[in-house]
């Protein structure tokens, strides 16, 4: 549904009561949307609060699904703009809610910027949120960002995955079934945010160990299916970037 018509602002449901809530922007060639995912519960929680100058939007997509006094969780993957901009904002909206990020983001940018006292999840943490057990994975540098987190729904299956498989466009579904890696390298072809850290194979390989059957991306679509095997299958992309890296360094 349209949340917003002077934004074009979409709330979708793109699993069971994960809500993805996304604005399109021109700020790439054919455009670029910023995703948040709005999780229904007892403590509702909300990944990625978006721009701060969105905020408005934001806040009346939450209303479509529910008021936002009734959230209690606001957080994201790492610390930009696009993921905790409008935090304050937000916590200022729904007086019970508690920011959270890795343990890392609040050492380093959570504990001086939000207005209240944030909650740094440490890996493979596991917290509820009423019928939900939620699991924090830590990921730093993958795909960037020392403090970069993911968080997995163990209900659904969901991973909310941040800035893994972006997809470049405006006009997307909310949620499609057909594979998203060659969009997604595609974007880095033509912007490479990856830090390609050492560690990233084996964080990959954790994360496909989950399983997931949904991933929640914070730009393009979200991707329901086999979700470990597009982990896979990108881990082997990089890897192989990574030995072709060294092998030319040590030819020199």
């Amino acid at each position: 549904m349209i949340a917003d018509q002077l934004t074009g602002t979409q709330v979708d449901e793109v699993a069971a009561g994960i809500y993805r809530i996304s604005t399109r922007m021109d700020v790439i060639p054919g455009g670029f949307t910023f995703n948040s995912y709005l999780i229904e519960d007892e403590e509702p929680l909300l990944f990625h609060t978006g721009y701060r100058k969105l905020f408005p939007t934001t806040l009346a997509a939450i209303q479509k699904v529910m008021p936002v006094t009734k959230l209690r969780w606001a957080g994201g993957s790492h610390f930009e703009s696009d993921e905790f901009g409008a935090l304050n904002d937000l916590l200022a909206a729904a007086p019970e809610a508690t920011a959270f990020g890795s343990e890392v983001g609040v050492m380093t940018s959570l504990n001086d910027f939000a207005v209240r006292t944030p909650r740094g999840l440490g890996d493979g943490e596991e917290f509820s949120i009423g019928s939900r057990r939620m699991k924090w994975i830590y990921t730093p540098h993958v795909p960037h960002g020392w403090d970069c987190g993911i968080l997995f729904d163990l209900s659904t299956g969901t991973l909310l995955c941040g800035d893994l498989f972006t997809q470049p466009g405006a006009d997307l579904p909310p949620v499609t079934e057909s594979e998203v890696l060659s969009a997604s390298e595609g974007m880095r072809g033509m912007m490479d945010y990856y830090a390609q850290a050492p560690t990233t194979k084996g964080i990959l390989e954790r994360l496909a160990d989950l399983n997931p059957s949904t991933l929640a991306c914070q730009h393009g679509s979200a991707y329901r299916g086999d979700g470990a095997s597009l982990l896979r299958e990108l881990s082997s992309i990089l890897e192989g970037e990574r030995n072709r890296t060294l092998d030319s360094a040590g030819s020199r």
